[in-house]
């Protein structure tokens, strides 16, 4: 039986229900916010209700954009363009309303970008953390995410994004960079 390769492949920020409108921080730092340009491939494994699904993603950042492309089965699923004011996007028809561009960012910038960068622009009652190779995000001080890191920078090795309040775990591992 084949898997089908969309339903929690890009769970990267979402889950099976839309989340209240205080959950996420709708954060979008600019592109040069996180002080390099990168160009990297990711292998993400997306854990959640005892299911696994696997995307392959491009994943590149200059001081004036970030594009991202995601692939399943080696099909195109989701394309981002962040601009450091509009974000587009394009998604496979069969990619779940719940997973949104807007979240994918978030996350990708939560755990890539800066610590400092990310604490300026966090809403009231929100704080990041960090320590070593280990992040945790807070919400009136309740844990809701913990970032860990094998490598450094941050874009190397294997990360691993655990969502404490929507359960899901997301890994991340990066290949080489390619610039």
């Amino acid at each position: 039986m084949r898997r089908a390769p969309l339903p929690a492949a890009l769970l990267l920020a979402a889950c099976a229900t839309t989340p209240p409108p205080q959950a996420r921080l709708g954060l979008k730092l600019a592109p040069a916010a996180l002080g390099t340009s990168i160009s990297v491939q990711q292998h993400l494994k997306v854990e959640r209700n005892g299911r696994t699904d696997d995307l392959d993603v491009a994943l590149q950042v200059e001081p004036d954009a970030i594009d991202v492309v995601g692939l399943a089965f080696t099909q195109r699923v989701l394309t981002l363009h962040y601009d450091g004011k509009e974000l587009t996007s394009w998604r496979h028809v069969m990619l779940p309303s719940q997973v949104r561009a807007e979240d994918v960012l978030e996350d990708m910038q939560l755990t890539l970008w800066p610590a400092e960068e990310i604490a300026a622009a966090l809403p009231q009652g929100w704080r990041i953390t960090e320590q070593g190779a280990h992040r945790t995000l807070f919400l009136d001080e309740q844990p809701i995410m913990q970032i860990s890191y094998s490598g450094t920078p941050r874009w190397s090795g294997t990360v691993v994004l655990d969502n404490l309040r929507y359960h899901y775990k997301l890994t991340i591992q990066f290949a080489a960079p390619t610039d």
